[in-house]
């Protein structure tokens, strides 16, 4: 069995017609009309639903991204709970650097952290570069996903090497960045030696899904609205775009997202993607105006409304919808991920309302 560049699963050399490439996520990626208005939830694998929970309990976090049956298991768990137009890859952005020899764990209730953070050019050369058999288990989890999901793509994901950096540097999760930022200023050299590093094991990350069967990939770069937008064009966009134009010929949609980018979207825009992540601080119609009429967006419910009475997240979801009619393409989404304490029969309720909105929004033309 192959698998072709869009995702679709294909035997004896031949691809299908319709499938993953023909859904309503990669045709709105690709701001082609669909049927309904997709939608899928970040951190939707995992978090807030309890039989996530139940195979997490004695399972660290980097074990089940190792374990291709556990990965293709919480991976399925929202597709089958809430319908969502499409599968995301349950992994963590730290992964892939894991794999590149960096000694790392991710620690219940703090996050990734770093044994020995990034200070010198040595401990960048460290950070080897990877291939497929380091991350073996990513190929083999995102192959069986491949044929349990059928139409519904999966979308595979990887940390932008901004977030990826910070990471490093600091040594685990900042709330200021600022080590990142001192060394940034500080040491241009060193900083550019980095991300560089970086964004090729990142690259490498992504191929490795894409070859596997995804039929789109995520790059986050979820901190990168601590920076101003000249210090995003000079120390972070040229590695982003790196990542995103080395996949320009690879044939899946690439979406680009981080958190409190308001005012970086013109020149995340600028990197690459066909699909621009908007978080829930900027109205998607002004999202689209910064971001340029070439490219799809994807959001943005805060979720913490999510917690709140579904009246009121019905009107959200209403806002939402009706603001991205302003986009090319437009992919529903939160503005950032799952809150743990979200009801996952909230979720359900809002994947069947966005489809209702958005299909009779169609059907009246």
């Amino acid at each position: 069995m192959t698998t072709d560049t869009t995702g679709t699963v294909a035997r004896d050399g031949e691809s299908r017609p319709g499938g993953p490439a023909d859904s309503p996520f990669i045709r709105a990626c690709r701001r082609q009309p669909g049927p309904h208005t997709p939608v899928w939830f970040m951190r939707q694998a995992g978090r807030s639903l309890p039989e996530y929970r139940e195979i997490r309990a004695t399972v660290p976090m980097l074990e089940s991204c190792r374990r291709p049956d556990l990965v293709t298991e919480i991976t399925l768990q929202p597709v089958r709970r809430h319908g969502v137009d499409a599968a995301i890859l349950f992994s963590d952005i730290v992964v892939p650097v894991a794999a590149a020899g960096v000694d790392l764990d991710i620690v219940p209730g703090t996050g990734p952290v770093v044994a020995e953070p990034i200070r010198s050019a040595a401990d960048v050369q460290r950070i080897r570069l990877i291939t497929r058999e380091d991350v073996s288990y990513v190929d083999e989890a995102v192959r069986q996903l491949v044929v349990e999901l059928g139409d519904t793509p999966l979308i595979g994901f990887a940390g932008a090497p901004f977030t990826l950096a910070s990471y490093l540097v600091e040594g685990g999760p900042s709330r200021t960045h600022a080590k990142t930022k001192a060394l940034m200023y500080g040491d241009p050299d060193l900083w550019h030696a980095l991300c560089g590093r970086l964004a090729e094991v990142t690259l490498a990350f992504l191929r490795v899904q894409i070859d596997a069967g995804v039929s789109a990939v995520q790059l986050f770069d979820s901190w990168a609205g601590a920076l101003s937008e000249a210090d995003y064009r000079r120390f972070v966009l040229p590695h982003s775009t790196a990542v995103l134009s080395g996949l320009a010929s690879a044939g899946v949609p690439r979406i680009h997202f981080g958190v409190g980018t308001a005012e970086l979207l013109g020149a995340m825009g600028e990197a690459g993607a066909d699909v621009v992540g908007v978080d829930w601080r900027t109205p998607l119609d002004v999202a689209t105006g910064r971001i340029g009429p070439d490219k799809a967006v994807q959001g943005n419910l805060d979720p913490t409304v999510l917690l709140a009475p579904w009246p009121v997240v019905e009107a959200e979801v209403r806002r939402i919808l009706e603001q991205g009619k302003a986009a090319p393409g437009h992919v529903f989404n939160l503005g950032h991920g799952v809150l743990p304490e979200t009801d996952p029969e909230v979720l359900t309720r809002v994947v069947a309302l966005v489809h209702e909105v958005s299909s009779r929004r169609a059907d009246q033309g």
